[in-house]
């Protein structure tokens, strides 16, 4: 999961980042609304936190730029602002959650997982592609109903395969899902990681489609 937080307190920022990160996930962060803005415009992520009171362009205005050049992405609402208002304004904008500060990381990161399973086609909570599981809730993955042990870059790789499960994942999406900021100097290394991954879940389940990307079969094994 790659996240982009647009948060201008910076101290919360990176509180955020660093859990989200022991989450497995890759994090972009911006402290303002014109960063943000163009990161979210450029780049490709799963979901987007999103203050309201930030600088240089607020954090509704972002959302509905967002919206109307016809970025998708799901973004969860992030604000000191408990008013029933300002959260009607934050789903008119087209937000598609909203949490009130202060708040438990360990709900972000559910509330987070939750949203990006959604958009993702996947009504319940285990994802399942032939012998492998996938608990998107806690985000634990299982191989015949037994925990893999995974690095943060190889969990972020087969998570974005069982969300398109069955279906050929771009090299290059995959790329700009798992690595943060500046992603074209890693894109080397994804091979590495397939090849572990087949290592830790059998060779037959990570397909090569020369040319365009990797498939997570599990449907005919």
């Amino acid at each position: 999961m790659k996240v982009l937080l647009i948060e201008d307190d910076r101290l919360l920022a990176r509180e955020i980042a660093k859990a989200l990160r022991e989450e497995n996930c890759a994090v972009d962060v911006a402290a303002n609304g014109e960063d943000g803005q163009h990161l979210g415009n450029t780049e490709a992520y799963d979901v987007a936190v999103l203050d309201l009171g930030l600088p240089k362009v607020p954090g509704a205005q972002v959302l509905r730029a967002w919206r109307k050049n016809g970025r998708q992405l799901p973004v969860l609402i992030l604000t000191a602002r408990d008013g029933w208002t300002e959260k009607v304004d934050g789903f008119k904008a087209g937000a598609d959650d909203y949490l009130t500060k202060p708040f438990r990381i360990e709900e972000l990161v559910m509330r987070l997982r939750a949203l990006v399973r959604r958009s993702a086609g996947h009504a319940a909570s285990s994802i399942v592609c032939g012998p492998l599981s996938f608990q998107a809730q806690t985000g634990v993955f299982e191989l015949n109903g037994l925990p893999i042990k995974l690095t943060a870059l190889e969990w972020r790789v087969l998570e974005c395969l069982i969300m398109r499960k069955d279906t050929v994942v771009d090299r290059t999406v995959l790329v700009e899902k798992v690595y943060e900021g500046d992603a074209g100097t890693d894109s080397n290394s994804l091979e590495v990681i397939v090849a572990r991954l087949r290592r830790k879940v059998g060779k037959e389940m990570i397909q090569t489609e020369r040319g365009r990307g990797y498939r997570l079969a599990g449907s005919g094994l």
